[in-house]
């Protein structure tokens, strides 16, 4: 029979980390990797049977290949705090392990937001895979490298993505200055196309593309800050790039 070893990257997740362990308590080991929470989330995660490393923070990567490393299930299983995985989830999990036909799995995301999951607005991700050569690169937006075929789930992992708006906009806000310092590093430039046409395309591709619309407010809500998530990463490279951050 197949094993599976859990990864969730933490910082400061101690609201939410208890039912992130207990909904995947069918795995064979949970495997928390924290970046020296300051909340009690290290010790909330020991206590509820996790194998704990603690690692600082350089980006996404490098923080979950360190992770992998210490991995000893046949497939593995990314989660973050503030995600769960649904009963139907579990089943579909278990029943894809032992019939093996791939080598990793999309999952699909909707996200959460106005205290309603938000169906039209879903991201697809690998998150299970075969524990057999997988790493991650990329700085900021991640993507994890399996050899071999990639198939889709069908039911949904829970992300409770957003507190509320204020929550939306801090997050998108610190997101946005860690891109913008990973880019300047790498001697990117920021043209008038990236500070006012990504951000519309981004907005059109949110609202209309991915059916946001569909989602009412809270779709529009959520359209009009990832707009606004990316104007802010452009404008925040520009202050960088000026010496005024």
């Amino acid at each position: 029979m197949s094993t599976l070893s859990v990864i969730i990257p933490t910082y400061n997740e101690i609201d939410y980390i208890e039912d992130a362990v207990k909904s995947v308590d069918f795995a064979n080991e949970i495997i928390v990797i924290d970046s020296f929470s300051s909340d009690g989330t290290k010790e909330k995660a020991i206590s509820l049977g996790c194998k704990v490393l603690e690692r600082k923070f350089d980006n996404f990567s490098n923080q979950k290949n360190h992770a992998i490393k210490e991995a000893t299930g046949d497939w593995v299983l990314f989660i973050d705090g503030d995600e769960r995985v649904s009963q139907k989830l579990k089943l579909e999990i278990l029943d894809v392990m032992a019939s093996g036909k791939h080598s990793g799995y999309k999952i699909n995301f909707p996200h959460f937001y106005m205290n309603r999951f938000l169906y039209h607005k879903v991201d697809r991700v690998v998150r299970l895979v075969r524990n057999n050569n997988i790493h991650f690169t990329g700085d900021v937006h991640e993507k994890l490298n399996v050899p071999g075929s990639i198939g889709q789930l069908k039911n949904f992992m829970l992300h409770y993505t957003y507190k509320g708006l204020f929550h939306l906009l801090q997050k998108k806000d610190s997101y946005a200055w860690f891109q913008a310092n990973t880019s300047v590093q790498k001697g990117k430039k920021v043209t008038y196309f990236h500070l006012f046409f990504k951000p519309l395309y981004r907005f059109f591709s949110s609202y209309i593309l991915k059916r946001g619309f569909m989602d009412g407010v809270p779709g529009l809500a959520l359209a009009s800050v990832n707009a606004y998530g990316v104007f802010s990463r452009y404008a925040k490279m520009i202050l960088i790039q000026k010496g005024l951050k």
